[in-house]
Order: C-alpha cells, then structure tokens, then sequence
C-alpha cells in the first residue's frame, strides 16, 4: 500500500503537460480545486473525468500510475460513504434500529467519494509532471510580490518542494524498515485494525531517526554548495511563458469558469 502513494512522485516527459509553466499549473491546480466544490450534481463530474483523462493523454502518464494513488485512500473513502450514508438527515429509505439510509444520505455519500477521488487525482497530476526544480521556481515566482512585506518567497518554496520531494523516499524508507522487521519475526498484516496500529508504532523511531539524518545530509549539501537562499541568486533556466502556455492555460481557464458558473447556477 505504501507504494501506492504517488505524490512527490515525479515522470520526465517532453509532452505539451511536461513543459506547461509550473506556474501557471499551480493556479490552475487552484482552480480546478474550487471549481469541484462548485458541483451540485453529477453531469458536471463527467466532463471533469473527461477533462482529467484529456490531461492524462496528453501528458502520456501511464493510466496505472495516475489511478494508482487512489488506492491509500481506500479507508478514507469507505468511512466518510458510510458516515454520511447513515448520519445525513432526509427522506428515510431504509431503518434498522438507530441506523438509517436517507436518499440525500446517498447522493451526499456518493459526491464526497468522487469529490475526494478528483481531488487526489487531480492534485497528484501536479507532482507526476512537474520536477521539483520547477515547482520552487513557480511557487517562489507566485510569491513574489509578497516579498514587499517581507515574507521569505524563496524559502517558502523551497521548503515546500522538499518537503513534497521526500514524500516517496519516507515511503520507501518505511518499506525497507517494515521489511527488515518482518524479517526478525514481526507481524504488521494479522489481526484487527487496533493491532495493526499499535504494531507500527516500533516503526516510528527508526524512521524518525532516519529521517532528520537525511534532513542532516542535506543541509550539509547545501552549505558545501554554499547555498544562501534567495537573495540575489541567479537561475539557471529561467521560466518564460509561450504562446503553448498561454492558449493551454486559456482554455483550461474557460473550463473551470464553465464549471463554476454550472454549479451555480444548477
């Protein structure tokens, strides 16, 4: 299950997706978040799928990679269709003793577990196509004009690439932990949900301890490198917008806006 965790993930790619400026992806990330919770009913979801999968197509990610995220949620998803299923009042359709099924009870259940799907979906496409590098750079080239009252733009954004950037390596460390002890005889799979938990508590502390170690080695990276943050640091390759951009952010714009203005008005 924990390599079915794909954000911080990225895929390389040439694709129309791939080269999109980071900055405008963020927005349009923004975007796509709101204008979900704009919906009321369900045609409206069927041109976002359509519009996730066109995403997909274009940027040529495998469709297992891009559904496979969707898998941690399993839990997440089954405990909020049961508790809005039972616990949202309505038209009674079924009643056994204190628990009840309502029909506003079922389309409420329904719109949350597809509401929670898109959202993954959506918001892992950011990470499976766009590099870290470009990530700090357009988070750091959004924050910019906040500088003026003296917030670190740079150091924002840095900490929040890293921070998504060692995502899939805490995963693969606590794979390797939960190997090495099953090895020595424990048991992570058997009994109830209770045990399971209490069982991954050993996990903790050599994962704790891993991590600030690779935390350590990186801040001695950065200071061999003679990093200084962000003042007067010059960039590599700096962002420039193309008419690609422009037309590919436009027309998801013109999306969303339909999206939003459907739901309101439905």
């Amino acid at each position: 299950m924990l390599k079915d965790i794909t954000i911080g993930q990225y895929f390389p790619g040439e694709t129309p997706v791939h080269r999109l400026d980071p900055r405008f992806k963020i927005i349009l990330i923004f975007l796509y978040i709101i204008s979900l919770f704009f919906i009321k009913t369900y045609l409206p979801y069927v041109f976002v799928v359509a519009y996730l999968f066109l995403v997909v197509h274009l940027s040529k990610l495998p469709v297992k990679i891009v559904l496979k995220g969707i898998r941690p949620l399993k839990w997440i998803l089954i405990i909020t269709f049961i508790i809005n299923l039972l616990f949202t009042p309505g038209d009674i359709v079924w009643r056994w003793r204190f628990l009840k099924i309502t029909d506003q009870g079922f389309h409420q259940a329904l719109f949350m577990a597809i509401r929670l799907v898109l959202l993954v979906t959506g918001t892992g496409l950011l990470t499976l196509t766009t590099s870290p590098i470009e990530l700090t750079d357009g988070i750091e080239k959004l924050l910019g004009p906040l500088k003026k009252i003296g917030v670190p733009a740079h150091e924002l954004a840095m900490m929040m690439t890293i921070a998504l950037r060692f995502i899939p390596t805490l995963i693969e460390e606590t794979d390797k932990i939960m190997k090495a002890q099953m090895a020595r005889g424990a048991d992570f799979e058997s009994g109830n949900i209770l045990n399971r938990a209490k069982n991954l508590v050993p996990l903790l502390v050599p994962l704790f301890i891993n991590a600030f170690r690779r935390a350590e080695d990186l801040a001695t990276a950065m200071e061999a490198r003679c990093y200084r943050g962000g003042d007067n640091r010059t960039k590599l390759n700096e962002l420039e917008l193309t008419k690609e951009d422009y037309l590919l952010f436009i027309i998801s714009i013109l999306f969303f806006i339909g999206i939003v203005i459907w739901g309101i008005l439905s």
